[in-house]
């Protein structure tokens, strides 16, 4: 395996989906509230890798020739991100949660995979960065395979680090303060995104 290919692929990845984005606050958060940290993090890095290994073998060349499937992500995940996004705002001006670990209510397994799996695979910037734009730039190198395994490496690196790191915010989040500083940042982040998808030509 070409070791350079590999670092490679970790660091184009690594630099996609570093930016704050919808599915990272949503795995801060589940990783500040403790609440199936795991699983969310699972889910996302799978998701990534799956996308990753089309991306780099031909699949962004299907994309890019059915531009439907981009549109039809574009605004369902618009409309998302605008339910989630007043939900955030909402939690901000009525709850008055701070952090504890002991006692909380973990919230239902199944409502947070189809929230996980919404903000993954609702996202047409995922179909444009890792599918396609990470396709582009695995097609000038020879070895495919190093490039794309060093890709799905750092997309697991970064999941799981942001969701159990976040338990170093945790003294912080015992205030109620804090929470509502975070709901309405993730509510100004969500809508954001959401204009951006539907503004964007």
């Amino acid at each position: 395996m070409n070791i350079s290919t590999f670092l490679m692929g970790m660091s184009v990845c690594f630099s996609l989906i570093l930016a704050i984005g919808a599915q990272n606050a949503f795995v801060l958060k589940q990783g500040l509230k403790q609440q199936f940290v795991f699983i969310v993090c699972l889910i996302c890095a799978l998701s990534d890798a799956v996308l990753i290994t089309g991306g780099v073998f031909g699949f962004g060349k299907l994309i890019s020739q059915f531009p439907l499937i981009i549109t039809i992500a574009k605004y369902a995940g618009a409309l998302f991100l605008i339910v989630y996004g007043a939900r955030s705002f909402i939690a901000a001006y009525q709850s008055n949660q701070s952090l504890m670990a002991q006692g909380e209510d973990v919230g239902n397994l199944k409502q947070v995979i189809a929230m996980c799996l919404a903000f993954t695979w609702l996202n047409p910037h995922v179909y444009l960065d890792t599918v396609i734009l990470l396709g582009t730039i695995a097609s000038q190198v020879t070895d495919k395979l190093a490039f794309a395994l060093g890709a799905i490496l750092s997309s697991f690196i970064f999941f799981f680090s942001l969701g159990y790191g976040a338990r170093v915010l945790q003294p912080l989040f015992a205030k109620p303060l804090s929470w509502k500083i975070l709901d309405i940042l993730i509510g100004v982040v969500m809508w954001g995104i959401a204009a951006s998808l539907l503004l964007a030509n």
